[in-house]
């Protein structure tokens, strides 16, 4: 018999903003527990010392975040020049100080060398996994890992301000993209060396950086609700975007109720204007009911690939 799942089935994305000093996973921890939510994921971790958007999927949500991690990102990042460290961030250790010397001209030239489709060495100090452990750990016991340069785009590259020894960039980039390491890079090209001090992710694909909200704010919503002893639902589920927009960017495939009673079985079936080598968003009826994606098969007819389960809310 299966065991029933703690907590209650709610199904949604919450955009986090995530502040500085706590794990991507105690954020989502924390979020799982105030929701009371019987599962949930987050869609791409963010350093410690990074703060911003970290869309957190609750319920159904969750079997879509991939789509969000593969999304485009956009960040503000302060480098202090000057100071390189072992981990390319404030959290390392100093291993190089040397004078900063260069022109504007020298920095615009070094940024132009970042744009576009490059490759990037991932860093020693990254999430990315060796043999099962993630690189971090090998660095913290001075073990190096060989690492083999990866595509990414750098869709912008803005320079902000320089203020002092300290440089302020905004980047748009492809997913797999750590900026860390383009701050180090750049540091070394510009002969001076460079760390991250700050780092804010200020969206992830099309997500409204006006809905994100604090765990503080959270708690705040879930203890009106229990000084007003209504059910936490109440407060907290309107912010909770559909579990579809992580995938809003899918063509849309309708399907009458008919058809859907066998695709939701797992079957093919036959719709109009599928598009090839594609996934799609399926839709349900006239309310347009968002029950999963699905991609054409060999025969041309929609294979469902991932599909929620269709259930009411429950408290």
């Amino acid at each position: 018999m299966a065991r029933k799942p703690k907590g209650r089935f709610v199904d949604g994305i919450v955009l986090l903003d995530k502040d500085t000093g706590m794990s991507s996973n105690f954020a989502l921890q924390r979020v799982k527990r105030i929701y009371n939510a019987a599962k949930a994921g987050h869609t791409g971790a963010l350093d410690p010392l990074a703060t911003g958007m970290l869309p957190i999927c609750l319920g159904e949500a969750t079997k879509f975040s991939q789509h969000l991690l593969d999304a485009d990102k956009r960040y503000l990042v302060t480098a202090k020049l000057g100071v390189r460290t072992d981990t390319s961030d404030s959290d390392g250790e100093v291993v190089q100080t040397r004078p900063v010397d260069f022109t504007q001209e020298q920095l615009d030239e070094a940024l132009e060398h970042f744009r576009g489709d490059t490759m990037q060495v991932p860093s020693m100090y990254s999430a990315l996994k060796h043999q099962g452990q993630p690189l971090y750990k090998y660095a913290r016991e001075g073990i190096e890992v060989p690492r083999e340069a990866r595509p990414i785009t750098v869709f912008e590259l803005n320079f902000i301000k320089l203020e002092g020894d300290e440089l302020t960039l905004e980047v748009h980039c492809s997913k797999g993209t750590y900026i860390r390491t383009i701050t180090d890079d750049l540091g070394e090209m510009l002969g001076c060396g460079a760390h991250v001090v700050m780092l804010r992710r200020t969206a992830v694909a099309g997500y409204p950086y006006d809905k994100m909200v604090t765990l503080e704010q959270l708690e705040a919503l879930l203890a009106q609700a229990e000084a007003e002893e209504q059910p936490p639902k109440t407060r907290l589920d309107p912010l909770l975007l559909p579990m579809d927009t992580a995938v809003s960017n899918f063509k849309e495939i309708n399907v009458t109720d008919d058809i859907a009673t066998y695709l939701m079985h797992g079957n093919p079936v036959q719709v109009p204007n599928l598009p090839v080598d594609e996934l799609v968003r399926i839709t349900l009826g006239e309310e347009r009911k968002f029950v999963g994606i699905g991609a054409m098969n060999d025969d041309g007819l929609l294979a469902p690939k991932r599909l929620i389960v269709l259930r009411d809310q429950q408290a």
